[in-house]
């Protein structure tokens, strides 16, 4: 079992940064790849960026690489997600999720999520 609570969201406007935490508990961390994925109003869940549990494998969607970037402390049971150059249509709220071992840019193929956190971009 793996529960996880997102931190960090908020309201900012369009150009400027935040940093999204996400603190698991349970065993065994570095067994977990980490992923974020988001929602807004209206649309589907969509894959932002993934890490593998040693944290020497991301990947990204297109729409958020070179601004946005993944990380993970293993020490202290977190991932992260830096976001630069923060656009309106980056409003949604933000998930992460684990997955055993392999990490997937398919959100059915995660089995734990947190609850969210919401990210607002000002225009």
């Amino acid at each position: 079992q793996v529960q996880l609570v997102e931190s960090g969201g908020g309201l900012v406007q369009a150009g400027g940064s935040l940093r999204l935490s996400c603190a698991a508990s349970g065993r065994s961390f570095s067994s977990w790849a980490m992923g974020w994925f988001r929602q807004a109003p209206g649309k589907e869940r969509e894959f932002v960026a993934v890490i593998g549990g040693s944290g020497g494998s991301t990947t990204y969607a297109d729409s958020v690489q070179g601004r946005f970037t993944i990380s993970r402390d293993n020490a202290k049971n977190t991932v992260y997600l830096r976001m630069n150059s923060l656009k309106p249509e980056d409003t949604a709220v933000y998930y992460c999720a684990a997955r055993l071992w392999l990490g997937s840019t398919r959100s059915h193929e995660y089995a734990y999520w947190g609850q969210g956190t919401q990210v607002t971009v000002s225009s």
